[in-house]
């Protein structure tokens, strides 16, 4: 098929696509993926650890509740709360743990 310079049906063939230029080369998935890397990066920066819970749904339910009454984030809350203990604990020391 040829294209003549004065046939406007075939433009779009052989043209370079119209509309907003892509701004991002990679697709959604793998801007998703590589946004979570650099977070986890940044984190690990910080000093931060991540903890992954499994917990019935009333006690989130209550912790939600906690935690909206103090006005904090949940891992903010669980920080607190585990800073609190330490403090009460009688010795303030507790054993390493053994690997």
């Amino acid at each position: 098929m040829a294209k003549s310079s004065a046939d406007r049906n075939t433009i779009d063939l052989f043209g370079s696509p119209r509309g907003r230029p892509r701004s991002q080369p990679l697709n959604r998935k793998d801007q998703l993926k590589a946004n979570k890397r650099i977070q986890r990066e940044k984190e690990k920066a910080l000093g931060l650890k991540r903890l992954e819970l499994l917990v019935d749904e009333e006690t989130i339910t209550k912790l939600d509740q906690l935690c909206e009454l103090n006005d904090v984030k949940r891992s903010e809350w669980l920080t607190m709360q585990i800073a609190l203990s330490f403090s009460k604990s009688k010795t303030g020391k507790l054993k390493k743990p053994t690997r």
